[in-house]
């Protein structure tokens, strides 16, 4: 983080020319703008620190953003442009909105899932399955890399968290390195898709890249995958969990909340792909198709409790006429209160910081100076490693707001650079992010650090795979 303030002043000191865009002022060379920056560095070092200091992570960058935003306000005001930060701040609140409203749909959806013993039932049968924890190491890794194409890298990493975090049943190694398998894997599967990550949903909206040749990026994101999991798998026990046999009964609905959830990704998908419309409009109707469903369990609950009861009773189950009387209605927005808001704030906190930072002209001369100064391929590696400090979406708006004549080799670097180069910090990703969440205590800033070089030789791979296998692509320009 320190590197990248030098690098940050440097560029500041030595940059020729101002970037703002118009009405906008040109805050690099301020006090203000470096106070911003210092404000950042020492809310990011304070979510660094959360497992040590036992404090949420959503506390800090909440309190910078505000802080960021409060002297962008206060110079604007004092230029007579009041109505230009307002706007700003309008948008990239708007930015947010969207995430946050994915990310607790997917939530809720997961929560409700976890409630009907989905995972439950999927961690019983791995274990019947006799599977190892290296075998359930690679399964959950492999399932996330090709599951993060279509349901994107987010919901993936909850989803395979959690069935993780059921079959370990509080082994903290074992969960901790899976969660970093299964964030690598999840940003590596979405960075071969259109729609596997917001990054390469804005390439694509863009027209930077045509659908159908972020597919020619598979076989490197694969290899960025499989690299470093390959090293972890090592450090694995070959040992198998210790509950050897499990009856699991599903509740009533598990399966069609299930199918509701597939129909949620597939309504977002076509909003975008069709529509043109943002894929969060696609998730919200499928909170609503959550909603008709769990209002239809209310209403027939009484019936299907009578059904069930008369046949225990023949059988003779009393256990199970135990476990009937405990049953209560499905409610939507329970499962809604059980989100990880902390994990919601801190996004908030995250977007609204950098959106102050780039509005005061940082992420635009960051981006001028590595395009007019550095090599495409550089400059794009570069930035990719800046995105696990800096959120790879701010990242990968400021190049496209740049719009540098790259060819489209150049475009899916960046994609991929972009895409994966989060994987290397926790923060560096919204998977990541969502996972030391989702398994507060097992998954951390510190445990996922030990990973960063092996980490590191997979990003390094996959860059050289692409430079070699789409060599042709580095031809073929925009104009």
């Amino acid at each position: 983080m320190w590197m990248l303030i030098l690098f940050v002043l440097a560029v500041g000191l030595f940059s020729p020319a101002a970037l703002a865009a118009p009405g906008e002022l040109d805050l690099t060379y301020s006090a203000v703008g470096i106070t911003a920056i210092v404000i950042f560095t020492i809310a990011y070092m304070l979510v660094m620190g959360e497992e040590r200091l036992h404090m949420r992570k959503s506390k800090p960058v909440l309190v910078a953003a505000g802080l960021i935003w409060i002297m962008i306000g206060w110079v604007y005001a004092d230029q007579g442009l009041p109505g230009v930060a307002e706007e700003a701040f309008r948008h990239n609140l708007l930015e947010f909105a969207e995430l946050m409203l994915f990310l607790l749909v997917a939530m809720t959806y997961i929560n409700a899932m976890e409630e009907r013993r989905l995972f439950d039932a999927l961690r019983a049968w791995m274990i019947k399955k006799g599977f190892s924890y290296k075998q359930l190491f690679w399964l959950s890794g492999i399932l996330a890399f090709f599951i993060s194409p279509v349901a994107d890298n987010l919901t993936t990493a909850l989803l395979m968290c959690a069935v993780v975090m059921k079959v370990a049943d509080g082994d903290k190694k074992f969960i901790s390195v899976s969660c970093v398998s299964i964030v690598i894997a999840a940003n590596a599967g979405g960075a071969f898709s259109p729609f596997g990550d917001i990054t390469t949903l804005m390439v694509w909206q863009a027209g930077m890249v045509e659908f159908q040749e972020f597919f020619v990026l598979f076989i490197p994101s694969l290899l960025n995958y499989l690299v470093p999991a390959v090293i972890m798998s090592f450090f694995i026990e070959n040992r198998k969990p210790s509950a050897l046999n499990e009856e699991v009964e599903l509740k009533r609905g598990a399966l069609r909340i299930t199918f509701l959830f597939l129909f949620t990704i597939a309504t977002a998908v076509a909003c975008h792909m069709w529509l043109h419309l943002p894929p969060v409009l696609g998730m919200m109707m499928g909170l609503g198709y959550l909603q008709f469903f769990g209002y239809f369990l209310r209403m027939t609950l009484p019936g299907s409790l009578a059904r069930k009861r008369a046949m225990a009773e023949r059988a003779g189950d009393m256990a199970r006429l135990e476990r009937l009387g405990s049953v209560v209605p499905f409610d939507v927005f329970s499962r809604v209160q059980r989100a990880e808001w902390d994990t919601l704030l801190f996004f908030y906190g995250v977007v609204i910081c950098v959106g102050g930072l780039g509005f005061m002209g940082y992420l635009a001369m960051l981006s001028d100076t590595l395009y007019t100064q550095w090599n495409p391929t550089y400059a794009n590696v570069a930035l990719g490693l800046m995105s696990a400090v800096i959120d790879n979406i701010p990242v990968m708006f400021a190049v496209l707001s740049m719009t540098p004549d790259m060819s489209h080799g150049q475009w899916l670097l960046i994609t991929l650079t972009a895409g994966t180069g989060g994987s290397l910090l926790s923060i560096g990703s919204a998977a990541g992010v969502a996972l030391m969440g989702q398994a507060r205590g097992y998954y951390t800033f510190a445990s996922h650090l030990k990973w960063a070089p092996v980490i590191a030789l997979g990003y390094i791979v996959s860059i050289y795979a692409h430079l070699w296998l789409n060599s042709a692509l580095f031809e073929v320009f925009n104009h």
